[in-house]
């Protein structure tokens, strides 16, 4: 399932038109995004929890060369799925 098709899944389910859900649907991304830069954590009981965590830096190789490389340290995303969605996923 693609954004559009996302949206139009969303409108139907919530009787909104696509430009309502799609408008909704972005609000959300943008929320998540904000409160994750922010270093909090997005539960959403019985879907799951998006957090960000700290990758430590470490070394890698470049599989061209073979040569060692240095991969900085970072922040990602990470995402949890809550009881309600692996169940719904069995």
């Amino acid at each position: 399932m693609n954004k559009e098709e996302l949206v139009a899944a969303v409108a139907k389910k919530a009787g909104l038109s696509k430009k309502d859900a799609e408008g909704a649907l972005k609000a959300a991304i943008e929320a998540i995004k904000d409160a994750l830069k922010k270093g909090s954590k997005v539960t959403l009981t019985g879907f799951g929890t998006f957090l960000s965590a700290k990758r430590a830096a470490r070394k890698g190789v470049n599989p061209q060369t073979g040569a060692s490389i240095n991969i900085p340290a970072r922040t990602v995303p990470r995402f949890k799925a809550g009881k309600g969605l692996k169940d719904a996923v069995k």
